[in-house]
């Protein structure tokens, strides 16, 4: 988002932010779970915006509400964010639920003018969201789904962070289906690209990103959102997170140490999809780049970057064959590769997707007629980096009378490599520079 966006009305600059957890399921509540009902239903009254149709729906329900004081804008901060961290218990969440927070909540976020209003009530709807007994009363309510939707369309980061995590929620539900519909016309899914095209902010980036891969467990909003989300141009404004954290500074680097990490992760889960990894397949800026982070000399400063880029890259080349000769040609990619082996010896996933592609790549060369300088030129960089092929056989001893299929695919591209070994540096050509 623009530095101004992100900054939003100046009254609410220095608004101090409120971002309790998302309830856990195991976490001890004992403290909210006591809170006496009446001091909850006593907050719920100083949020009802004055003069609204649910201050009366409100006064017929309990009684007359309290005479607030001046401060408002205070005082209703104070409250919602003492109803933000109540929500993250259950049974206070149904009783909130019963005593009309959602049509309170609901009648703020269409008349308040303020951003910080509207990212607690945002906060309380997302922590409500995470318990499955209220969920169907939150999406039941006329006019709410679109409500949310609608605050999408802000520039204010903490809103907009918010308003995924309580998306994100809900996906999470029984009650995704009618969310799920409401995301689906051109004009939302092409906001939720452009604010991933254009934040800067980590907090909002993790909240999208959380929301996107929610997106992706759910088999049924995939199969909705996937194909819209592709003709829209996910693929790019993702290789554009990825390309944008590249290019940081070290400075800004370090203070966002977690979104490189957190960006290629999501890209691993894209390209287990079938129709992103094919839409993947075509994007030559992607896979240069991808190329260029495992030349990389940096890149064994950090496993987990070289494990991601490995899997996406295999998972790539499994519905982009034609890509298989440009990279069996690429020495310094190849050289690279080989470099990552010690960098992932604990990562099953990531060890067998380096293999993957080494298999793939001597398949291409055995398979095509090398003029002697190539082929030299492969045998001596394959030689010269076989320690560390070594190296990884002698730490990862398989069982054979318990081999898993992954384990006997395993085996399969190294007995590859092996012969690979044996035969080229046996060669003509090979002894000749020996």
């Amino acid at each position: 988002m623009d530095e101004e966006e992100e900054e939003g009305d100046e009254d609410e600059e220095d608004a101090p932010t409120h971002l309790p957890f998302a309830p856990a399921e195991e976490e001890s509540l004992e403290e909210t779970t006591t809170v006496d009902p009446s001091y909850t239903i006593s907050l719920i009254r100083q949020l009802i915006p004055n003069g609204s149709s649910v201050e009366k729906e409100f006064s017929d329900k309990q009684g007359l509400p309290e005479e607030r004081s001046v401060g408002r804008k205070d005082q209703l901060e104070e409250c919602g964010c003492i109803l933000w961290d109540l929500a993250a218990s259950e049974p206070q969440a149904e009783l909130m639920i019963n005593n009309l927070v959602i049509e309170v909540l609901l009648e703020n976020l269409r008349t308040a003018n303020s951003s910080r209003v509207k990212e607690i009530c945002l906060g309380i709807m997302g922590n409500l969201a995470c318990h499955e007994s209220v969920v169907a009363a939150i999406s039941l309510k006329k006019g709410l789904i679109a409500t949310v939707v609608e605050q999408l369309f802000l520039d204010d980061v903490k809103c907009l962070s918010e308003t995924f995590r309580l998306l994100a929620a809900i996906l999470r539900s029984s009650a995704f289906v009618s969310w799920a519909e409401a995301l689906l016309p051109d004009e939302i899914l092409s906001r939720i690209l452009r604010i991933v095209g254009k934040t800067d902010n980590s907090t909002l980036l993790e909240k999208i990103i959380d929301f996107l891969s929610t997106v992706i467990d759910n088999r049924d909003v995939i199969a909705m959102l996937i194909q819209p989300l592709l003709k829209l141009g996910l693929v790019d404004r993702v290789i554009g997170l990825l390309t944008t954290e590249l290019e940081r500074s070290p400075d800004e680097k370090l203070d966002r140490s977690g979104s490189l990490d957190l960006v290629l992760h999501f890209m691993e889960e894209l390209s287990v999809i079938h129709c992103v990894s094919k839409a993947m397949t075509s994007n030559d800026r992607l896979i240069k780049v991808l190329v260029n982070m495992i030349k990389s000399p940096d890149k064994v400063e950090v496993a987990s970057y070289c494990a991601s880029v490995v899997i996406v890259i295999s998972n790539i080349l499994t519905d982009g064959k034609h890509l298989v000769p440009m990279i069996s040609r690429d020495l310094p990619f190849l050289e690279g590769l080989l470099e990552v082996l010690p960098e992932v010896p604990d990562d099953d996933q990531a060890r067998y997707a380096l293999w993957s592609i080494l298999s793939r790549v001597l398949a291409q060369v055995q398979g095509t007629e090398l003029n002697s300088l190539s082929l030299d030129r492969f045998a001596s960089l394959f030689s010269g980096k076989f320690g560390l092929i070594k190296d990884d056989l002698e730490s990862q001893v398989v069982d054979e009378e318990k081999l898993t299929p992954e384990d006997a695919l395993l085996k399969g591209w190294i007995s590859r490599c092996v012969s690979f070994k044996t035969i080229y540096t046996s060669c003509p050509s090979w002894k000749s520079r020996s």
